[in-house]
């Protein structure tokens, strides 16, 4: 029997949450308010500096792209349009009127040079593409031209692709933050401002329209079009237990909760006051990184072990519960997108073999070395894939060491290079919206390069990153989805990640809203509240 909070309890936390998260000012009583309960908290505030999705979904409230993606995966025109030479070199960007910071400024070029530079640091793409450029440089105001010494095929995906790390724009001063640094400065030009003087960390985000905002003409497609703004505010509010989140949807308190249960979804289809759906048609694909700088899992038949450990049906019932919301899949790249392939990861589609992982173990020499596992407690989507992957590797005759926190915990800690001894980590596992890691290039957890290039995580994989290479400077389409299956089996054999398995958020919202955006981050432009 499922037990439930009683009503008295769930009016009293009720009561406690919002008066203390949605206390807005009287003077604003008027003013038109979408109140949203993410996926996570809210911590960290710089969306180059991370690939945290809620920190994505942030940066998308108050930044803009040179280039959108549409919800084809096809770049489209934003802050800037675009031309390229003959020979495919020279990409020359021309900012569009009406630009402007948040502070009145107008936007230049020189601004988003200083932008793309510091984002090609973090980005593992931008890395790539790095390596392949001549010069960016502003030309004018209002031009900015990108040239390539030799020719790579992915400038303007990586300039579009809508997340980890998307490539927003900011302004010089703030774009010229030293590396390795977080910004301070929250001015960008999007359709939101950022209101510093109300943000509750953990507790309480609140964004404004930005009023001199000049949204583009074409209908708003995935991050390209028109992002047109029609509410004057939008907070999001943290509410962990999400049955009291339901509770505020349905007392009218809050108006949409991006990540529902679904053990929860039938109290949400009983409310006729209530809708729900999922907004990202692909979903995500969750998995599991490791640690490849310290024992055990700097060993790869350690690492392998611990896959053939892994049962993705298993974590997905967990996680998820009901098969209409999720679907095996080994593919690194995602199921359903076009470089999908699935070649090494059979034992996660079969059931994982046990034995076999134990034996490998034994081979390997493993010493009893604890694998410290970071468990986040506070995110539905993240909360259930420790505690079986825990059971799964002890069952194969691992130590496990299960560590609690919450998930803006995580993200700071798995930033830790040092051995878990000192703070360091093992394992973790997230999710990605599989649009973010559809091709070699915007993936970033197939990345060799170390501890001065590789995301958390740290491998060291020449051989991989030449294939990138490769996949990259191919132009015939049927080498590039040859390519991309020798990725796969690499990623397998190295275990570069352990992907198990791909699901499908459902968002709840009050029938009063409409018109919300589909695709792989949560945004609030075109989305309408009636009264």
């Amino acid at each position: 029997m499922k037990l439930y909070p009683s009503r008295s309890l769930i009016a009293c936390l009720l009561s406690i949450c919002l008066s203390t998260a949605i206390n807005v000012p009287s003077a604003m009583a008027a003013e038109k308010t979408l109140h949203a309960v993410m996926s996570s908290s809210l911590r960290v505030l710089d969306p180059i500096a991370t690939t945290a999705q809620i920190t994505r979904n942030h940066g998308y409230m108050i930044y803009d792209t040179l280039i959108g993606m549409d919800e084809n995966l096809t770049p489209q025109p934003q802050m800037a349009d675009w031309t390229v030479s003959a020979d495919g070199l020279t990409f020359t960007f021309t900012l569009r009127d009406g630009l402007l910071w948040h502070d009145g400024k107008p936007v230049t070029a020189t601004d988003c040079v200083a932008s793309l530079k510091r984002w090609a640091r973090y980005d593992v793409g931008g890395q790539l593409m790095m390596k392949y450029t001549d010069s960016i440089t502003a030309s004018d105001d209002k031009t900015i031209t990108l040239k390539l010494a030799k020719p790579f095929g992915y400038v303007l995906q990586l300039l579009a692709k809508p997340s980890s790390v998307a490539a927003f724009m900011m302004p010089e001063r703030v774009a010229n933050t030293p590396e390795g640094k977080m910004i301070t400065d929250y001015t960008g030009s999007g359709p939101f401002k950022f209101v510093t003087s109300e943000f509750d960390p953990g507790n309480r985000v609140v964004y404004e329209k930005f009023q001199q905002y000049v949204p583009r003409k074409e209908p708003a497609s995935g991050t390209a079009g028109g992002k047109v703004v029609k509410v004057d505010r939008v907070e999001w509010v943290n509410m962990p237990d999400r049955m009291t989140a339901i509770n505020a949807l349905s007392s009218g308190d809050i108006d949409f909760i991006e990540q529902l249960p679904i053990d929860l979804l039938p109290m949400v289809q009983a409310d006729p006051n209530l809708k729900s759906g999922t907004l990202s048609k692909l979903g995500s694909m969750t998995g599991g990184r490791m640690n490849f700088l310290y024992p055990p899992f700097d060993n790869p038949d350690i690492r392998r072990a611990a896959l053939l450990a892994m049962n993705q049906k298993d974590v997905l019932e967990a996680l998820v519960g009901n098969p209409q919301y999720f679907r095996l899949c080994a593919s690194v790249f995602g199921c359903g997108t076009a470089l999908e392939t699935q070649a090494g990861g059979e034992s996660l589609l079969n059931g994982g073999n046990p034995e076999a992982a134990k034996a490998l173990l034994q081979k390997a020499g493993y010493d009893g070395t604890p694998v410290v596992i970071m468990q986040p407690t506070d995110v539905p989507s993240q909360a259930s894939q420790p505690v079986i992957a825990a059971q799964a590797l002890r069952k194969a005759g691992f130590k496990v060491d299960l560590q609690p926190m919450d998930w803006q915990t995580l993200v700071s800690r798995r930033a830790n290079p040092n051995p878990p001894s000192q703070g360091g980590w093992n394992l973790f596992f997230t999710y990605w919206n599989a649009e973010t890691i559809w091709n070699p290039v915007v993936n970033p957890m197939l990345d060799g390069g170390g501890r001065k290039g590789a995301w958390f995580g740290w491998p060291t994989d020449p051989q991989m990153d030449q294939l990138k290479v490769d996949f990259a400077t191919a132009t015939d389409p049927a080498k590039q989805k040859e390519i991309a299956v020798a990725i796969q089996k690499r990623a397998m054999d190295q275990v570069s990640y352990i992907p198990l398995g791909q699901f499908y958020d459902v968002a709840a919202w009050s029938s009063h809203i409409s018109h919300l955006m589909t695709g792989p981050s949560t945004v609030f432009w075109n989305v309408e509240k009636s009264d």
